[in-house]
């Protein structure tokens, strides 16, 4: 069921993308009386699901849901309708147009979604505001995980900044993204009441961007072992999993109780009876947990030993309430006013990090494969219950994202179109159709290779 919801969730996504990036080009050219034959979501190799005329366009849907398309006449696009292109140029074909319409035309599409990521991530300020975690809720300080530990964090740290960026809100992927895109290499904690300044090396920079470490948080906030729930032992990948009930709830533990010992050791915080459960390597054994109970009824805890043999995972398949249980998160109302600016500065944030990072790929610091992914990487991401808040939130991504990929200037996205276009505006010689419609297949091989390797690479990170 939760992939089903997930999948869900991508498919309503990317078709009110594709359908609103694909009007971006529809409707310029029918502003610039070009005409356009076909309008499909998805796309429709054989035949389709749905089609119908209306004037002289075919809407349609496709049944393969890897983009859409509109099909303008007289341009060579993905159609590679090398007939057409054999006539003489008629008034109406996007050919015959003046290069700055076809630019418009061409652009259009991109336009929308940077508008529509911007916009989006307005609303999402409007309508749900924002929460966060003031960084000094965090009496406790932090718990590193073992690449956190790589980089010097300790246990009960407290963080001041990274690099020259205060941190006055708690957020781990600041930090990551400080280092990665930003190449920021010092860290500042307070460490029993004394500053410290941790010093970041490149390998570790460079560990922090591989795709196998992209689970890693560095730092989580330093909370008490209340158990707020559990969760299943499964086995298997993808679409083949067997899960079971988790050995803690099976020994009969409950929401609320406090864990206290691991086989008779003191553990005072969620974060030291990990550690002790990974040190002890208790896989497929008995352990025994040391838990308080409120009793019902009255305000007097008991405290009871349970015997819990661990999965063959090294888990008992507990864990803590969620941040808001142990933390007082802060929440900042927007105003339609207020809203507009701060979702373009979202955007802009978001849009320069991505530049950033192809920047750090051509110069070797970041790996093209660490970062690349397919449809079931981008369907992970989205929540596994029908949350509206992260589906919007995915969805301003993915537009900026389809934004910035499709200005690429590569031969069959519209960047390369508009490669060309801004060639013939500069120079005023106009490329000829053999070298467009060449240029166009190999740009449409190329995008076809990157989408069966980035297939291949998802499939394999699940085995």
């Amino acid at each position: 069921m939760e992939i089903l919801i997930k999948v869900g969730q991508l498919i309503l996504s990317l078709s009110i993308l594709i359908v609103l990036h694909e009007l971006g080009h529809f409707l310029p050219a029918k502003w610039f009386k070009t005409r356009v034959e076909k309008f499909y979501l998805f796309f429709d190799p054989w035949f389709e699901l749905f089609k119908k005329k209306i004037g002289e366009t075919e809407y349609g849907i496709g049944w393969l849901p890897l983009g859409g398309y509109v099909k303008i006449s007289g341009m060579i696009d993905e159609s590679f309708d090398t007939e057409q292109m054999k006539e003489e140029p008629k008034p109406w074909e996007f050919r015959s147009k003046p290069a700055w319409q076809r630019l418009i035309i061409m652009l259009g599409g991109v336009t929308v979604n940077f508008i529509l990521g911007f916009l989006i991530y307005a609303m999402i300020f409007w309508n749900y505001g924002r929460d966060y975690l003031p960084n000094d809720q965090l009496a406790n300080g932090i718990a590193p995980d073992s690449l956190g530990l790589v980089m010097g964090f300790e246990k009960g740290d407290k963080l001041i900044a990274v690099g020259d960026f205060e941190m006055e809100e708690f957020n781990s992927g600041t930090i990551k993204m400080e280092i990665i895109i930003n190449e920021v290499r010092t860290i500042e904690v307070e460490r029993n009441g004394q500053k410290v300044t941790l010093e970041v090396s490149e390998e570790v920079a460079e560990a922090l961007s591989k795709y196998e470490n992209k689970g890693f948080s560095l730092i989580t906030p330093r909370v008490p072992f209340d158990i707020g729930g559990f969760g299943k032992t499964c086995t298997g990948k993808l679409f083949w999993k067997e899960c079971q009930d988790a050995p803690a709830e099976v020994a009969g533990m409950k929401e609320g109780d406090k864990v206290i010992a691991l086989n008779g050791q003191s553990t005072q915080y969620f974060d030291e009876f990990y550690d002790l459960m990974k040190e002890g390597d208790f896989k497929n054994k008995e352990v025994q947990v040391t838990v308080l109970r409120k009793d019902d009824g009255s305000n007097t805890l008991d405290t009871l030993q349970m015997d819990v043999l661990v999965n063959d995972e090294g888990m008992i398949g507990a864990g803590p309430y969620g941040l808001a249980h142990y933390f007082e998160f802060g929440h900042q109302e927007y105003s339609l006013e207020e809203a507009i600016p701060a979702g373009l500065h979202e955007g802009v944030d978001f849009l320069g990090s991505q530049i950033s990072a192809f920047g750090q790929m051509f110069r070797g610091k970041i790996k093209a494969s660490d970062s690349l992914g397919s449809f079931i990487t981008i369907g992970a991401m989205f929540s596994s219950t029908w949350d509206w808040h992260r589906f919007w939130q995915m969805t301003a991504f993915l537009s900026l994202i389809l934004g910035f990929i499709n200005l690429l200037p590569i031969p069959a996205l519209d960047g390369g179109h508009v490669m060309f276009l801004l060639w013939e505006v500069l120079t005023g010689r106009k490329p000829s159709d053999k070298v467009l419609e060449y240029s166009t297949m190999a740009g449409f091989i190329l995008l076809i290779a990157l989408m069966v390797f980035a297939l291949g690479l998802d499939i394999s990170r699940q085995f």
